[in-house]
């Protein structure tokens, strides 16, 4: 869909298929941290059949319908995907399962504890019958341990984790608003697949994988949690600051607007200070020569910028900062970035295929001349059952699909 025909190079050679190309995906999912996994296989070429039931489908459907009638969680996580709607836990699925199984490279699940288990479907079951697969288990918590019965979502488990502990101020917790436990834990699990897919072509044998959102969300915690290992305490989350740095925080501008600057290092500090604000004062200022010194005096800093902010214009604060080489970004609210020029001037919001008309899509993050990137629809609940079935062999009506 993106890939637009240059008049200049007529004789230019078609981009070969993406990497995965082949590779077939089943995947027992929902929400977010198994779909936005499967998506970055399927972005990569991967066949993905996404499993759902046929009454409730993956929850996700019914979050809003503000994608044109279809709801955005949906429409975000779920394109280049092939719906088929089967009750797993009907006698009649198994024969379906288990030839779905026996074709598939990769198998994924995030379902609720223990049910991936009973159902024959967790990875170390899969594994041990089908050595060459690789399999995935997605969870809250992981194996053994205290809590891993528990349900899991992302604010659960970023609140468990202490990342919103660290979010947000001291008296005010919060959670990030974009889901990095869902969003992390389904990294981790998609480099961990094309890891093992590697090692089976090396070897020939598959892996049962497992993955949880609380490992994800406590590694990426990082020097946060480190410094909770080696001092007892914890820095007090301080807003758009940072609490190992400084000055670095976002300042108002004259015109009403918000720019966020940054220091990193000594060299940053006397530029900004020098270069940029005009205060050779705090440049030669021997109590604010190093970084923990900065950081001592934050607010002293924040006020001497804000200051200078406060005088100019963004689109000023923002060309004077990008001339004295410090870091700088404006301030956007979501509604602004639907628009942003970054976006819009590399063409990264395409369209894909939907039940419900064309919707909008950002193009996948990874930008390689190497191969085409498929963008095909975002799938109806069952869409593509009757299909797979009868690919599978089996004619559509011998499989009661329950109530629907």
């Amino acid at each position: 869909m993106h890939d637009r025909p240059d008049p200049g190079r007529q004789d230019r050679p078609a981009r070969p298929g993406p990497p995965l190309a082949g590779t077939v995906v089943l995947s027992f999912e929902q929400a977010v941290s198994a779909p936005y996994c499967t998506r970055m296989l399927a972005d990569l070429g991967a066949r993905v059949i996404k499993v759902e039931h046929p009454r409730a489908g993956d929850l996700t459907r019914w979050f809003d319908d503000a994608a044109e009638g279809m709801s955005t969680y949906f429409a975000w996580l779920n394109r280049n995907k092939e719906s088929l709607a089967l009750d797993c836990k009907r006698p009649e699925a198994r024969p379906v399962l288990d030839r779905l199984i026996e074709r598939a490279d990769v198998v994924v699940q995030n379902l609720a504890p223990g049910s991936a288990r009973r159902l024959g479907l967790d990875a170390e079951t899969l594994v041990e019958r089908h050595p060459s697969l690789v399999a995935v288990d997605i969870s809250g918590y992981g194996t053994g341990g205290p809590l891993d019965h528990r349900r899991a979502y992302d604010l659960l488990v970023q609140a468990e984790s202490g990342s919103c502990a660290a979010t947000g101020q001291a008296d005010a917790p919060a959670k990030p608003g974009i889901p990095i436990a869902d969003i992390g834990t389904a990294m981790q699990a998609a480099a961990g697949i094309m890891a093992a897919l590697l090692g089976r072509a090396r070897t020939g044998a598959g892996a049962a994988l497992r993955v949880s959102m609380f490992d994800t969300a406590a590694d990426l915690l990082g020097f946060a949690l480190l410094y909770a290992r080696y001092t007892g305490e914890e820095r007090a989350p301080i807003g758009m600051s940072s609490p190992i740095v400084a000055p670095y925080n976002a300042y108002p501008t004259r015109d009403g607007r918000t720019v966020v600057l940054g220091t990193t290092n000594d060299a940053e500090w006397q530029r900004l200070a020098r270069d940029l604000i005009g205060r050779p004062d705090l440049a030669d200022d021997e109590t604010l020569a190093t970084t923990p010194q900065r950081c001592e005096q934050r607010d002293r800093l924040d006020e001497a910028v804000a200051a200078w902010t406060s005088k100019l214009d963004l689109t000023e604060v923002c060309a004077l900062a990008d001339a004295a080489g410090i870091g700088n970004a404006e301030f956007h609210r979501v509604t602004e970035v639907v628009a942003h020029p970054q976006l819009t001037a590399r063409d990264r919001w395409q369209q894909v295929g939907s039940p419900v008309g064309p919707l909008a899509s950002l193009l996948p993050p990874v930008i390689t001349p190497a191969w085409s990137t498929p963008l095909q629809d975002v799938p109806g609940l069952g869409e593509h059952t009757a299909a797979i079935l009868t690919e599978l062999g089996f004619a559509p009506g011998d499989i009661p699909q329950g109530e629907t």
